[in-house]
């Protein structure tokens, strides 16, 4: 090591570009590794505008990821690590800056929280939020345990998120259909094969330093239902009764301390069902879908900005939303996009907050099958949530698109679409 660590010198892997301005306001010196392949140069360059250096690296290339956090950790004397992007390479990281007394939470910890059968697992032998399940190491193998488990059931891969390769199987005849999808397209095993649970599903962000688990808030989800459960919308705070709120809260709190997570943001999903809450899923990571702006945008609270100034030593103070805040999703017909329009008019509405759509002319509309291939959002605030849905519904009202007929999907797109 070149010196002493340094406790306001701080390494990031993966970091949102926002989130390395916001550690630098909070005073740290920031390090920042990304992989060149999943990010373009304007992107990567809005990165290293904000760091003391940007390093570059294939995250596929566990090995080289790691041998570059550790040289750069102690070239630099940073006093902390962290990785708060997606799971893929979140483990391996955590377990080098645990190794090297850098890192605030146990690699353990963070596995337990971000793969989903040792999540599972985990709760169900502490009798926490039980859920039956089965297990899969290969797509070949889920039938069999679905066919155990009993129809209808949940398969999704233990390793993934967004909702790719998430599937509600009916029936035994689902099957093939899914087996093929996932071979052609990822992502690869192991699979869980969970119960259908039933009820509303909400998302749940928090904050722990120290050990203590701050509940920022409680989100409401809207999907598209079976058999993908893709989100089409979320609004914060939920419209939740008070015992349901607690009931939620203290599941999610419980999780955390079952993993024995220290610091950071998690992001835990839940269904509440007729025999309570039962988690769906949680990752040691902000949550997606712009959540983290509908917690500023209702309460005023920089949940990104929170991690560091909580790093540095500052307390977390209580959330209390004012306002409701709602993100809409696009979801147009797939095909050569011809034209969109209605665009300019939203941005100009008082009460839109973001919003984004990112194809032109010319390019192609992907079905949406999972989060990722969702054509875009738009974030309003409202006073309540009926005001919230009825801005949303006129959002999408407003925004206009046209797909080419003569110019058809490729035929596998095509397929995937009638799916």
């Amino acid at each position: 090591m070149t010196g002493p660590r340094d406790s306001a010198r701080l390494l990031m892997v993966m970091p949102y570009h926002q989130l390395v301005r916001k550690a630098v306001e909070a005073g740290f010196r920031v390090w920042s590794i990304w992989d060149p392949s999943m990010r373009d140069d304007a992107y990567l360059r809005e990165v290293a505008a904000h760091s003391e250096e940007l390093l570059l690296v294939d995250f596929a290339d566990e090995e080289a990821l790691c041998a570059l956090v550790e040289e750069t950790a102690v070239a630099h004397a940073v006093g902390h690590v962290l990785h708060l992007g997606s799971e893929s390479s979140m483990v391996p990281v955590v377990r080098v800056a645990e190794r090297l007394g850098l890192s605030p939470n146990r690699a353990d910890s963070v596995r337990l929280l971000n793969d989903k059968a040792a999540t599972r697992e985990l709760l169900n032998r502490n009798g926490i939020s039980p859920v039956r399940v089965a297990e899969a190491a290969h797509s070949s193998q889920v039938a069999d345990a679905a066919r155990s488990l009993g129809f209808p059931c949940v398969v999704k891969p233990s390793r993934s998120a967004g909702s790719r390769g998430v599937a509600l199987l009916r029936s035994a005849a689902c099957l093939d259909g899914w087996v093929e999808r996932i071979e052609a397209a990822g992502p690869a095993g192991p699979f869980v094969v969970e119960e259908y649970l039933r009820g509303p599903e909400f998302s749940v962000e928090t904050l722990s330093v120290a050990g203590h688990h701050h509940v920022v808030g409680i989100t409401a989800k809207e999907t598209g239902g079976p058999p993908r459960f893709v989100e089409r919308g979320h609004i914060h705070p939920a419209p939740l009764p008070e015992a349901d709120t607690a009931e939620v809260r203290a599941t999610v709190t419980s999780l955390l301390d079952l993993a024995d997570f220290e610091f950071g943001p998690a992001h835990t999903e839940v269904i509440l069902t007729e025999d309570g809450p039962r988690v769906v899923e949680s990752q040691a990571r902000f949550g997606g879908d712009r959540i983290p702006l509908l917690v500023d945008v209702a309460a005023g609270f920089d949940l990104e900005a929170a991690v560091f100034r909580a790093l540095a030593g500052d307390e977390v103070p209580r959330v209390v939303p004012g306002r409701y805040a709602a993100v809409g999703f696009f979801e147009f017909p797939a095909g050569a996009l011809a034209s969109v329009t209605g665009l300019d008019e939203v941005r100009a509405l008082p009460y839109v907050h973001a919003l984004t759509f990112r194809f032109r002319p010319g390019d192609v509309l992907p079905p949406t099958t999972d989060s990722a291939s969702r054509h875009g959002h738009v974030v309003v605030d409202a006073a309540s949530p009926a005001e919230a849905a009825a801005r949303i519904a006129a959002v999408r009202a407003t925004v206009r698109v046209a797909v080419r007929e003569d110019d058809p999907l490729p035929t596998a797109t095509r397929e995937e679409a009638l799916r």
